[in-house]
């Protein structure tokens, strides 16, 4: 009876442990995984929100920041560097530039004359090696050094450092005189004939003078009027090329023949001007001298007034050789303006001076470099700015 009622207490007890032990099992599995569930939920949506909120408060001036970085000052100051590096040589840049050589000439004798000396005639001596060296020329050598004599004088100047702006002004004034550019008065078409020795540039100061009228909306035409030269006509051909103008040539007649046609195309066509190119004299041969004479006649004869412009070429690389030319060129045709070419090439600009002091005829324009705006016309201040 004992052993049958510890048998079914054996058999109830273990059932109601296993049991209590299973619920008890069962509940911290619902609750273990369910309560970190609920906690891990809980803190990630609280630090979101925090970090969501903290970010706005901290980066809300960031915006102002980044927007003051590109503002306009910043975009005027980069605007005039790209200008400046993209710009070209400006008037007196590209004068200054054309007389390097001059300048640096000039500039290195009167500083090391100027500095701390005293000033005597053997300062005056000096000076006057230096100007006739510079091919300035006897007559505007004398000229300038009378004239600094009197105002070191009548100012009562000691220092002679002062000199050195005294000969500027001086220079100025004796320059004065021929800065006339040329003005297009008359009838249409306005007749320029250009002349001069062999090699003095006469050709691609053609082609250059055709660019400026060209930029001061003129028409243009070329007469190839130097029929002794064939590769004349060949370089008249590709200046009219550049420019767009039409060129009146023949392959072989008389000069005054081809610059007749010319003149009288224009006239059909309403050209405003007409550049008549004619052959290289030597002015040592009076018989091609008489030739040039009688071209100008048949201009006159097809054209009252013309040539309105007779412009004589010369080479800057010649010095005082220039000056003969202009006389005789002068005598022979009554040369109403010059075109000095080639400053870039030589440290003899001084023979300007001597022109204006021997031969006064308005100076038109100076070639200062090889490019087709190199031709320039002539003021006497900022040319005497570019030699000091």
């Amino acid at each position: 009876m004992f052993e049958f009622l510890k048998k079914i207490i054996k058999k109830d007890s273990p059932e109601k442990k296993s049991a209590a032990k299973k619920e008890v099992a069962k509940k911290p599995q619902k609750k273990g995984p369910s309560a970190p569930k609920q906690k891990v939920s809980k803190t990630p949506r609280i630090s979101e929100k925090k970090e969501a909120l903290r970010p706005k408060q901290r980066f809300e001036p960031s915006p102002k920041v980044v927007e003051k970085k590109p503002i306009a000052t910043s975009e005027e100051k980069i605007i005039p560097k790209e200008e400046k590096k993209s710009g070209f040589f400006g008037f007196a840049d590209k004068i200054k530039k054309g007389l390097t050589r001059t300048r640096e000439k000039l500039t290195t004798e009167l500083t090391t004359l100027f500095s701390g000396k005293k000033i005597d005639e053997a300062l005056f001596e000096e000076l006057e090696t230096i100007l006739l060296t510079s091919d300035v020329g006897i007559s505007a050598t004398t000229y300038l050094l009378d004239s600094i004599r009197a105002s070191i004088k009548k100012n009562n100047i000691e220092n002679a450092d002062e000199i050195k702006g005294l000969l500027k002004e001086k220079l100025i004034e004796l320059l004065a005189p021929i800065e006339n550019p040329l003005v297009l008065k008359g009838t249409n078409p306005y007749v320029i004939m250009v002349v001069g020795v062999n090699g003095a540039g006469k050709t691609t100061t053609i082609g250059k003078l055709t660019k400026i009228f060209l930029d001061e909306d003129k028409s243009v035409l070329i007469a190839a009027g130097d029929t002794f030269r064939a590769a004349a006509t060949e370089q008249l051909q590709v200046w009219g090329q550049r420019n767009n103008v039409h060129v009146v040539s023949q392959a072989s007649g008389d000069p005054g023949a081809v610059i007749f046609d010319a003149i009288n195309s224009a006239k059909a066509k309403n050209i405003d001007i007409v550049i008549a190119d004619t052959a290289g004299r030597l002015p040592t041969q009076k018989h091609l001298i008489d030739e040039i004479t009688k071209v100008k006649r048949v201009i006159n004869k097809c054209h009252t007034e013309a040539p309105h412009e007779i412009l004589l070429v010369l080479d800057a690389n010649t010095g005082q050789n220039a000056i003969s030319q202009l006389k005789i060129f002068n005598e022979a045709l009554g040369i109403t303006g010059l075109a000095l070419t080639k400053l870039d090439g030589t440290a003899k600009g001084g023979v300007i001076a001597a022109i204006a002091k021997e031969q006064p005829i308005p100076l038109r324009y100076i070639g200062v470099g090889e490019s087709i705006d190199d031709l320039k016309v002539f003021n006497a201040q900022e040319y005497v700015d570019a030699l000091f």
